[in-house]
């Protein structure tokens, strides 16, 4: 008798570069998911082998190590944001900038990070490198001084960003992340 739990059924041989995709994303929802219940050290490749329904082989055939699928879940939040089809003017790539780090999982890859860079302090500095200087160079394609990006970077998380790491607000809306955004470009009167 099947569960709701229950994985669908896989078909045999080698999977279509689509599927490759859809489970390496389906290993990185089940690992962020692990990850936020138990905490970066409390997760085995066992555990997310389970939550996601693949094989070690499978995880392995995209991922050497914890850190690296954790990475990877920063990346692609990264991606998403800096790929984002609005994200072609400063005021959307900002809003999009908002947008993905306030969300639930940005939320809780941060306090992640935060709660696991004193025993991985290497998953910290990479966590930097793979998110903020990102986001930073991506915004200093739009402004000619790098100082001011990474203002504007700074203002678009704030004390928002800060509220939704401590729990006290939801993520915002995309009319609300759009006016953190043309906020923090007032503030620094770029457009």
């Amino acid at each position: 008798m099947a569960t709701d739990d229950a994985a669908p059924a896989r078909k045999r041989g080698r999977p279509t570069e689509a599927e490759r995709v859809q489970r390496r994303d389906e290993i990185l929802d089940a690992a962020v998911k692990l990850f936020i219940e138990n905490g970066f050290g409390g997760v085995t490749f066992d555990d997310i082998r389970e939550e996601a329904h693949v094989t070690k082989r499978t995880i392995y055939g995209h991922f050497a190590t914890r850190a690296e699928i954790f990475l990877a879940a920063v990346e692609r939040l990264r991606d998403r944001a800096l790929t984002h089809p609005g994200a072609g003017s400063l005021q959307e790539l900002a809003t999009s900038i908002v947008e993905i780090l306030h969300s639930d999982e940005a939320i809780a890859l941060h306090r992640l990070v935060i709660a696991s860079a004193r025993e991985f302090p290497e998953l910290g500095a990479q966590f930097y490198r793979d998110g903020p200087e990102s986001y930073i160079a991506a915004l200093r394609q739009h402004v000619s001084d790098p100082a001011l990006a990474e203002a504007l970077f700074s203002l678009l998380l704030g004390e928002p960003h800060r509220r939704r790491l401590l729990g006290l607000t939801p993520a915002p809306s995309p009319s609300d992340a759009a006016a953190v955004a043309a906020a923090a470009l007032a503030r620094l009167r770029v457009s």
